[in-house]
């Protein structure tokens, strides 16, 4: 799949048809740079060039009778404890941040932000000692607690499997049910199918690498991402688990 660059699709072309785009480096000057500076002239042009093969359908055209989906923003507030460990994550960050790029160690700035992103969900994804509180995993066991009482089913997406380990602790703390599926889950299906089950548990936990494509999880009416992605892209096809052909009810995304 394309998710970031342009480049992608021309690898993708070149692997099929090799030399169709011209050269990687022509392909950069012709089509990717301008394109991404905002040419029109430039994006038109590709398209044409690829037109005769590339097919692409929308949801909306071959699936008409779906319901709706609607993507929410949920807000939550950080507990100052929290908030002090965020605090000092970012102030790491903020010091290192101008020698880090300046000096082309691009993956050690990706890791600060890797780290703020952790104490945003739960200090506890950090190494070393935090305290066990979070306002994200708060605000979440009630939005499940209210949807499960509601009569829906969810899906809950993470990106890091100690959150889930974290997500999951709560629920056994509060007797709701639920499957799993992560990296190390060896029967994928026989957890598809014990949620898909029309007795299966409210809730099912999913490793976004491991379960945000290839599912039909149209039992889940409730889809919540509890920490975003690098690319939107993958968001939406892990929400697409739920809405898809089958669904019966809208979908929320939160």
């Amino acid at each position: 799949p394309i998710e970031n660059r342009l480049e992608e699709l021309h690898a993708q072309l070149d692997f099929l048809m090799p030399g169709f785009l011209g050269s990687l480096r022509s392909f950069q000057e012709r089509y990717a740079r301008p394109i991404e500076n905002g040419d029109q002239q430039a994006a038109a042009a590709l398209r044409r060039r690829v037109r005769p093969f590339v097919l692409r359908r929308l949801k909306q055209e071959v699936a008409k009778d779906l319901p709706p989906r609607t993507d929410v923003v949920l807000r939550c507030e950080l507990p100052p404890p929290q908030r002090e460990v965020y605090e000092v994550v970012r102030h790491a960050a903020r010091s290192q941040a101008r020698e880090l790029v300046e000096g082309n160690r691009t993956m050690e700035a990706l890791e600060h932000l890797l780290r703020l992103r952790q104490a945003a969900c739960h200090p506890r994804l950090l190494p070393g000692e935090a305290p066990d509180v979070s306002g994200k995993l708060a605000v979440l066991m009630e939005k499940l607690e209210e949807v499960i009482a509601e009569g829906h089913r969810a899906l809950v997406f993470s990106q890091w499997t100690g959150f889930l380990d974290l997500i999951e602790a709560n629920l056994r703390a509060d007797g709701v049910g639920f499957v799993r599926l992560d990296g190390s889950t060896r029967d994928r299906q026989a957890s598809v199918d014990a949620f898909q089950a029309e007795d299966g548990p409210p809730v099912f936990l999913i490793s976004l690498k491991a379960g945000g494509t290839g599912l039909t999880l149209t039992a889940a009416d409730y889809v919540f991402h509890t920490d975003p992605w690098w690319s939107p892209a993958v968001e939406d096809q892990a929400t697409d688990r739920a809405h898809r052909i089958g669904q019966t009810r809208p979908v929320i995304s939160i």
